[in-house]
């Protein structure tokens, strides 16, 4: 006891400057602590920063331990261990320092970006890439930092981090284009999910998906799309926004093709040419009044019918010839209204004492009739936007089969799009308009064009 007493009595200002350094550095801790932290609430008010408690917590109970291990780095600095001692306790010190920073760093860094970049719109996906990239760039400065506290060369490890970087670019070139290009297209909310896309090289449909290397699309033939993020941000996009009303029920879109088949029928003369009128099935009556806007789809005005053609040119009655040529086939019904309008005009002719003169030998008319294949495409349209991209794309056949045949061969008395339009989205005036276009007017591409345009007009 007396052996301590005398230490004491010796040795007690070694003992008293490092606690008094310790206390201070604590004390003054707290009065920082207290001064920072309304300073920065007072600043966060300012600014109307949201983000100021996540940084408040994190940091709050770290503060006094990073003050108390300066105090003793100070304390142990000013005291009178032996030099050796007095460096391995600033090493550890600095050690434990730099640790508990990196680990607020970590946390603090990974809070704040979940929370912007979910603002961004960022998938979960390139949100947790890009979480992951900053930790691991905090752990490896922090790891730098802690070897060169001890005295290990860095430089080195510097030069391979460096080549190694290097050599991951190279290897991941056309990884990390896309990875920023991703970031680029999410934050700036150019798409969105459910937009309806269209790119300068062709592709188009709805986003269902956007991630870290590409984005999806949905066709309009149901076809998966992917796109790499590095392409979409390079080239031109029409965003189209949003889908319309959705239908009742979808649109598929068919086709045909068409086999003709000889009936074994012919007529000599206008007499036998009512007759046999009244006896051909109807695919007959429907192959000679329409084939003609189908094999000669780019000429304009369209010719007349082929009863026309062969009354005019081989009988040479050119008076009857204009008035079979004349019919309103948009006018007419049905098939059977079609039949009776064509007989009629030619027997009214007869009864005015026309003669019959009968047709060169060869040269008679022979009834052909036509059997029609109908099948599905790959199309689909849920919506008015999806109907008018789809249009641009379908054959001539397609549109052939649900503007004409839907009409007269189906008997459904109107074509199909304005049905479907009508009975499908109850849009009564769009549908009126289109089924006020004359067909038979039109080149099958112009009457194509005609459609568009009335539904973009309404679309936009």
């Amino acid at each position: 006891m007396d052996m301590l007493k005398d230490w004491l009595v010796n040795y007690w200002l070694d003992l008293a400057v490092p606690l008094l350094v310790i206390l201070g550095s604590l004390f003054l801790g707290l009065w920082m602590r207290n001064f920072a932290y309304r300073a920065f609430e007072r600043w966060a008010t300012r600014t109307r920063w949201k983000e100021d408690e996540i940084i408040v917590q994190a940091t709050k109970r770290p503060f006094l331990l990073w003050c108390l291990l300066l105090g003793f780095y100070v304390a142990i600095q000013v005291s009178r261990i032996p030099p050796r001692w007095a460096s391995l306790g600033g090493r550890l010190l600095g050690s434990l320092l730099v640790a508990s920073i990196g680990i607020v760093l970590v946390d603090v860094a990974e809070k704040l970006l979940r929370i912007y970049l979910s603002k961004a719109r960022l998938t979960v996906t390139l949100i947790a890439l890009v979480v992951n990239v900053v930790r691991v760039a905090v752990i490896i400065v922090a790891v730098l930092v802690l070897l060169d506290i001890w005295g290990v060369p860095i430089a080195p490890l510097i030069v391979l981090l460096v080549v190694l970087a290097l050599f991951g670019a190279l290897a991941f070139r056309d990884f990390i284009p896309n990875i920023f290009a991703g970031f680029q297209i999410t934050s700036s909310g150019v798409i969105k999910h459910g937009d309806y896309v269209k790119l300068e090289s062709g592709e188009e449909g709805y986003v269902t998906g956007m991630d870290w290397k590409s984005v999806q699309l949905r066709a309009l033939d149901n076809s998966s799309i992917v796109i790499p993020n590095s392409k979409l941000a390079s080239t031109t996009i029409v965003n189209y926004g949003r889908p319309l009303k959705k239908a009742k029920e979808v649109f598929r879109f068919y086709s045909r093709l068409n086999q003709k088949e000889l009936t074994g029928l012919r007529a000599r003369n206008l007499v036998e040419l009512a007759q046999v009128l009244k006896e051909v099935p109807d695919s007959a009556i429907y192959y000679h009044t329409h084939h003609f806007l189908e094999e000669h789809q780019y000429l304009t005005p369209e010719p007349p019918n082929d009863f026309a053609y062969w009354v005019g040119d081989i009988l040479g009655e050119a008076v009857l010839a204009e008035k079979l040529a004349s019919i309103d086939t948009f006018e007419v019904p049905t098939l059977a209204a079609l039949r009776s309008r064509i007989v009629n005009v030619i027997e009214e002719h007869l009864s005015q004492g026309q003669d019959s003169r009968n047709a060169p030998e060869g040269q008679e008319f022979y009834f052909v009739k036509s059997r029609s294949v109908v099948f599905p495409t790959a199309y689909v349209a849920h919506d008015l936007r999806e109907f008018v991209e789809v249009l641009r794309k379908i054959s001539t056949n397609s549109l052939y089969f649900h503007m004409f045949e839907a009409r007269l061969r189906l008997q459904r008395g109107v074509n199909d799009f304005s049905i479907w339009i009508r009975d499908g989205l109850d849009d009564v005036e769009l549908a009126n308009h289109i089924a006020r276009l004359d067909p038979y007017n039109f080149t099958l591409e112009g009457l194509r064009s005609s459609v568009i345009q009335l539904i973009e007009k309404r679309i936009k």
